[in-house]
């Protein structure tokens, strides 16, 4: 490892925001000839689903014409390289998919997303697969190599420095697990957190509405608020789901 990777590495550790992050991130996976990233996690996977997506935390640089298309539109269900990434753990190079291709093993709907991937020079790279230690979570991101490096040249970049690549994806990827996490629509105000985090802690409405100075009907629309905010019916779902996006117990800027 150089000194200047290393310098990298402990400046990623001292970021306390996911913009600040995903930023420094980019730039430096573009360094190595990566200039288009997709970053997904879930923690909310099943045999049949990986959980609504609405609840990812999806992070990328690509165009937003590929992200409407792969993320907001779908394709990502069908993607070869995701199922490989759902089904294991570790870096594949995209190699695979010419092998697929050839064999004629791919399905239809994933020859749709090969054919849409082409269209925005999205042909060659390396996908990252997370270690969990939980079967509801995972996690995997997506290195787009420049739309003018072949695989053969992207394979041989790897050679040289896949480990320090792998090293700097794990080290971010877990980052972002310890950073609060705005959803799309489900941020929290700062009283319908406190109310989550005092539940949390097991106290009664009656606790929480002398604790916080307010009424337990207050209370009570606070938390119902928080509920309709996060999507959820119950409050013990609510404090779960706050509490795996980081969005209690935050320190205030």
């Amino acid at each position: 490892m150089t000194p200047s990777l290393r310098d990298a590495m402990i400046e990623l550790t001292h970021v306390d925001h996911v913009e600040d992050l995903w930023q420094r991130h980019c730039a430096r996976m573009a360094e190595f000839g990566f200039d288009r990233l997709i970053y997904g996690f879930t923690r909310f996977l099943t045999p049949t689903s990986m959980g609504d997506p609405n609840d990812f935390i999806v992070l990328s640089n690509h165009s937003a014409d590929y992200r409407k298309g792969f993320v907001e539109g779908g394709l990502y269900r069908h993607a070869p390289m995701v199922r490989w990434a759902l089904a294991n753990e570790g870096h594949c190079s995209w190699r695979v998919l010419a092998e697929q291709i050839s064999s004629g093993a791919l399905d239809k709907e994933a020859q749709k997303v090969v054919a849409f991937n082409l269209t925005h020079k999205v042909h060659a790279g390396y996908t990252i697969s997370f270690k969990s230690v939980s079967r509801r979570a995972k996690g995997a991101i997506s290195l787009t190599a420049r739309a003018d490096m072949t695989q053969d040249a992207v394979d041989a970049l790897w050679q040289s420095h896949g480990k320090d690549i792998v090293l700097l994806n794990n080290l971010v990827h877990l980052k972002l697990l310890t950073l609060p996490v705005s959803l799309q629509n489900q941020t929290l105000t700062p009283r319908q957190r406190e109310a989550l985090e005092w539940v949390g802690d097991g106290k009664t409405m009656q606790d929480i509405a002398q604790i916080m100075g307010l009424t337990q009907a207050t209370i009570e629309k606070h938390l119902r608020l928080a509920r309709e905010t996060l999507n959820v019916e119950t409050t013990a779902q609510a404090v779960a789901k706050a509490a795996f996006h980081n969005q209690m117990y935050i320190l205030e800027a």
